[in-house]
């Protein structure tokens, strides 16, 4: 995912391709390729979500006189969607209870989407120089590669040694990747 300039460019593309994702789910007739594209989709949050944990959260924190207030409130979200693809695995595509999930995890990253790119970003944007969300934005671009692939709701991101785990963990779930095929 990504590839853009600063952090809220990056994170924007990252947008951009999960919308893509869902559109294809939602446009995709074989269950195999519903599968693999809500594979990609669930890779793709996952590594989204970590980055913006680990780099954009405690920017909001640092610059925002409400950040605390604010990042928990992300987290939340983070944790309800990460809940949800955690449901969402090893579900058949053929069957009523996987469009359900994906109608509701995507109810949930739109509306978490619209909230960055409507009030936080431009928040972030006006709190930070150019210099420091460039910065980020190679942070969160370093965090995806070595990111989990593969939901794990009970990880907490707020621990100090949360992200010696994120980066092993992330080395498991590739690995597992590798042998199954997933996500290729």
């Amino acid at each position: 995912m990504g590839r853009a300039g600063d952090i809220i460019a990056e994170l924007t593309v990252d947008h951009r391709e999960v919308d893509g994702l869902f559109d294809r789910i939602e446009h995709t007739t074989p269950a195999g390729e519903r599968q693999k594209a809500a594979e990609q989709l669930t890779i793709e949050l996952v590594r989204h979500s970590v980055a913006e944990e680990e780099h954009l959260y405690p920017a909001i924190r640092e610059h925002f006189p409400d950040g605390d207030l604010i990042a928990d409130k992300e987290l939340a979200d983070h944790a309800r969607v990460e809940k949800l693809l955690k449901d969402l695995e090893g579900l058949d595509a053929a069957g009523p209870e996987f469009d359900r999930l994906i109608a509701v995890l995507k109810t949930e990253v739109t509306a978490h989407v619209h909230d960055e790119e409507q009030n936080l970003f431009p928040r972030l944007r006006h709190a930070c120089s150019q210099e420091d969300l460039e910065t980020l934005g190679d942070r969160v671009r370093r965090a995806k590669r070595f990111a989990p692939t593969r939901p794990h709701p009970g990880a907490l991101p707020s621990q100090p040694h949360h992200r010696l785990l994120s980066a092993g963990t992330g080395l498991v779930d590739r690995a597992r990747d590798f042998l199954s095929g997933r996500g290729h």
